[in-house]
């Protein structure tokens, strides 16, 4: 956004999840839908399409139940990964997702013409809990989207990840939230595609789940699709990311 806000806009809703709208989220006094629309006015998508808000990371969006926290869900293949790749209590989440700078031109929200696609990070949180069973879920944790995935319950395929109450590796931080733009938080490589990656150097000898030779001369070449990158907390990756966060 403009004043360096990362907003990260909800993919489409499956059959399951039925609770939030793009009308019904709002970012500076407008609806994810308004948003949408401005960018991309010839976007398919309606007022009261449903969309699946996760991870749920930011609270002044909609309204919400006083005791609300921030979430992340995963389910079926993407959760198998986690759980072979032994991610657990204690573990921190690095979210990224695809953006483009944007510009108020003449009234309207639109994208600079010469801005590139890039891959950035625009969230973190460490896991203080895992809810793995349909009947432990609280009440105020309904709504998320992978609380009525009945199917993916019954075949233990899917979970909730919690965010604790504070980052171990910043203890003056919360336990998630959102990052604003900043250069270091950038993934993608100056003029390159966004999925080749500026990673530092230390990175080549910390292997990265899904990237068995992922290094192309200078840069990380990331794998076209691929939800669940895990890495080790090696002490240079835990002071990376402590510089991301900062």
């Amino acid at each position: 956004m403009p004043d360096g806000t990362l907003l990260s806009l909800p993919i489409p809703s499956g059959n399951d999840d039925k609770e939030f709208t793009y009308s019904s989220l709002t970012w500076d006094g407008k609806s994810y839908y308004d948003i949408i629309h401005s960018l991309k006015p010839n976007s398919d998508i309606a007022a009261d399409d449903y969309c699946h808000l996760d991870p749920d990371l930011r609270k002044c969006i909609c309204p919400r139940p006083t005791n609300w926290e921030p979430a992340f869900g995963q389910v079926n293949a993407a959760l198998t990964h986690l759980r072979n790749q032994d991610v657990s209590v204690g573990d921190i989440f690095l979210f990224f997702g695809w953006f483009r700078a944007t510009e108020v031109k003449e009234g309207r929200l639109v994208y600079i013409n010469s801005a590139p696609d890039l891959h950035i990070i625009y969230g973190y949180m460490q896991i203080r809990e895992i809810i793995e069973k349909e009947q432990d879920i609280p009440k105020w944790l309904e709504s998320h989207p992978h609380a009525s995935y009945k199917n993916a319950w019954n075949r233990k395929l899917n979970a909730i990840f919690l965010a604790s109450d504070r980052l171990s590796i910043l203890p003056d931080k919360q336990g998630s939230g959102t990052l604003g733009y900043r250069d270091d938080r950038v993934l993608t490589m100056k003029g390159m595609s966004r999925g080749c990656w500026n990673l530092p150097s230390f990175f080549r000898n910390v292997p990265i789940s899904y990237h068995p030779h992922p290094w192309k001369g200078n840069y990380f070449k990331s794998v076209g699709r691929g939800q669940e990158f895990v890495m080790e907390a090696t002490p240079e990756v835990l002071a990376w990311t402590r510089k991301i966060i900062e």
